[in-house]
């Protein structure tokens, strides 16, 4: 059987590029990373399976369509996906800039300014525990542990950013107001995970303190995706079709 050649803009199919199927699949594909958190709160299925079995296998299918794409496609899933996945990562560094007084406050003597610490961070090691198949309460977690809990953190990150450019399409036609929609989608995943079993289930406590620290947090993190998104689409053209082809 010949494979086709490299400037057939028929391969991939159309399911597999930036179109409303092909962005369908890659929304589906880069949830999985917070569907892998949702179905341990929920009880569905455990993170570890969820990891190995779903997540991992999704995040491969994901980048290989976006390879596919950029070695015999038009580029634009391709495109997509790299810009969602580092505007993603920018914005979950961001986020995580703005909660770091509260969360040393004491260590960096931030009481004075009315900042309390808070737990922000605490999730992060008993992320790594669950999907190492660990308890997820211990007395001290190991540096494996961590590393684990922040890369799905990160990846949790990027794939809200990869999310967002399935949502959004062609974001250099939205750059003025691409960062609102990105603070709207920050805003909902926040009220999303108040709904859920999310404090209960980590057992964090509830106050008006913390939920307006991580809605800041949250706008934040919309604000770092929609700016950063913006900024590569205006640079970071699509390549003519016409020029692939030759």
């Amino acid at each position: 059987m010949t494979a086709a050649p490299k400037g057939n803009l028929s391969f991939p199919p159309a399911a597999l590029q930036w179109t409303a199927t092909g962005r369908t699949v890659v929304f589906v594909l880069a949830a999985s990373s917070i569907w892998c958190l949702l179905s341990e709160m929920y009880g569905l299925c455990n993170m570890r399976t969820f990891t190995i079995f779903i997540l991992i296998p999704a995040t491969i299918a994901l980048y290989a369509m976006a390879w596919l794409d950029r070695t015999r496609g038009d580029r634009r899933l391709f495109r997509a996906v790299m810009i969602g996945t580092a505007a993603g990562l920018a914005a979950a560094i961001a986020y995580d800039i703005f909660r770091l007084p509260f969360v040393f406050s004491d260590a960096w003597g931030m009481g004075r300014f009315g900042i309390a610490q808070m737990p922000l961070f605490k999730v992060f090691p008993r992320f790594g525990a669950l999907i190492l198949g660990q308890p997820l309460e211990q007395p001290s977690y190991s540096l494996i542990t961590h590393l684990v809990g922040w890369a799905y953190h990160f990846s949790n990150g990027a794939t809200f950013g990869v999310m967002f450019a399935a949502l959004i399409g062609e974001a250099s036609r939205r750059f003025g107001g691409g960062w609102m929609w990105a603070v709207l989608m920050a805003m909902g995943i926040e009220a999303c995970l108040l709904l859920s079993p999310y404090a209960a289930f980590f057992n964090i406590h509830l106050n008006a303190r913390f939920v307006i620290v991580t809605l800041l947090a949250h706008g934040i993190f919309g604000i770092g995706l929609g700016l950063c998104f913006a900024w590569h689409s205006r640079w970071w053209r699509v390549m003519p079709a016409l020029a692939i082809a030759r």
